[in-house]
């Protein structure tokens, strides 16, 4: 009798470790609309930024003061990464905004070589 109660036990512990693993694999779902500011050295800007999501993999459109530029990333849990390159008036320049996804909000930092800056984003209230 002990020993069926230990199997017990011990099959209760190990499908509650499997959930738990499965969950924590799963990303974050932050397809959709979000409203992001970044903070620079001259003050914050605000940009609008569409997500669309396959799994771990993103990709959208960031949309700001120099027009819409397309990104790529992922998503691995509740971490976030992307990459934006423009086209500037000198030359091209590439940011990587990096983050964590806490439901319906982001925050990270974004930069290159030169610089980083802070970001926020909140999910748009027309978010899809």
């Amino acid at each position: 009798m002990m020993r069926r109660g230990g199997l017990v036990v011990f099959a209760s512990a190990l499908a509650l470790w499997v959930g738990a693993a499965v969950a924590a694999a799963q990303s974050a779902a932050v397809g959709g609309n979000w409203n992001i500011t970044v903070q620079t050295r001259r003050g914050a800007f605000n940009q609008t930024m569409t997500i669309q999501q396959n799994g771990h993999k993103i990709k959208g459109t960031i949309q700001g003061r120099r027009g819409s530029t397309p990104f790529r990333g992922s998503v691995d849990g509740h971490k976030i990464s992307f990459t934006v390159t423009r086209q500037g008036p000198r030359g091209t320049m590439t940011m990587t905004y990096n983050g964590k996804v806490h439901g319906d909000s982001m925050k990270g930092t974004a930069g290159n070589s030169r610089f980083t800056m802070n970001w926020t984003a909140q999910r748009s209230s027309t978010s899809q």
